[in-house]
């Protein structure tokens, strides 16, 4: 099977880049399904009822969270009626799940959700959950596990892989919003410290610099805005599963002038 990542679709922008892109990129590359992360979906700031069904209806097929899960508190009854996780390692008493199995051509994809610890609110240990997560669903004989591990601090992504290299088909962060240059695979499993955002990206992290830049000079936080006309990127990875084991990625840039910068997983020996 062949999947798709995008990261941090952040506001407007991001949302007109994947709709712009995403249906021709499907079919150019033959992606059979496409996961997207939508905590910043809704102007930076958690996912509506509106963009989840205008998101949905540009081709992405399952949705997972982060700690900004929850600032649009009508995504709680979008659990139930959506293909919409939240992270997996929230207590047990928390709406929604992080776990979800799909049938593609034959074949089962597990999408697992789950979220850092430094600089994020308070959850179960992401390790632990990850472990017992990935050992309850190898016993229920799927073999195809995907990742998206929302975190800060990129040695806990690294950590995560780490942990689970060989046991899943592939980690990708989320959360920083800035791409990192470290597509790799070893032993059978894809990984990538951050995908980066989907959205402006001619300002900070996708958000106006002139809130950001004066905090840094002054120490005072302000609500961040996403501008309404930005240079804009789309950013995904596509990866290709075979019995659990990533086979191929790479990762397209597109660009809102049309530019598309591609880069190879490098095969680690």
């Amino acid at each position: 099977m062949r999947i798709a990542f995008i990261g941090d679709i952040v506001g407007r922008p991001g949302r007109e880049m994947v709709k712009k892109y995403l249906l021709k990129i499907k079919k150019e590359h033959g992606i059979d399904f496409v996961i997207a992360n939508y905590e910043n979906a809704s102007h930076g700031f958690g996912l509506t009822a509106q963009n989840a069904n205008e998101l949905f209806s540009y081709g992405i097929n399952c949705m997972t969270g982060g700690n900004h899960s929850w600032d649009k508190k009508e995504v709680i009854p979008l659990f139930k009626t959506h293909e919409i996780l939240r992270p997996h390692n929230y207590p047990e008493e928390v709406n929604g799940t992080g776990c979800k199995v799909y049938e593609i051509s034959g074949e089962k994809l597990a999408v697992l959700n789950l979220m850092g610890h430094y600089g994020m609110p308070y959850t179960d240990n992401a390790f632990k959950c990850a472990k017992t997560s990935v050992t309850s669903l190898q016993n229920d004989g799927i073999k195809n596990i995907f990742i998206d591990f929302h975190a800060e601090a990129t040695s806990e992504k690294r950590g995560m892989m780490m942990l689970l290299q060989g046991h899943v088909s592939a980690i990708i962060g989320t959360h920083t919003h800035v791409s990192t240059d470290d597509f790799q695979i070893a032993n059978g499993t894809a990984y990538l410290t951050d995908i980066g955002l989907s959205g402006c990206r001619d300002n900070v992290i996708g958000v106006d610099s002139k809130v950001p830049l004066r905090n840094f000079l002054t120490g005072l936080k302000e609500h961040f805005d996403i501008p309404k006309s930005c240079k804009k990127i789309l950013q995904i990875a596509i990866m290709d599963f075979t019995d659990g084991i990533c086979s191929q990625a790479f990762k397209l840039k597109y660009f809102d002038n049309e530019k598309v910068v591609r880069n190879e997983a490098w095969l680690e020996e």
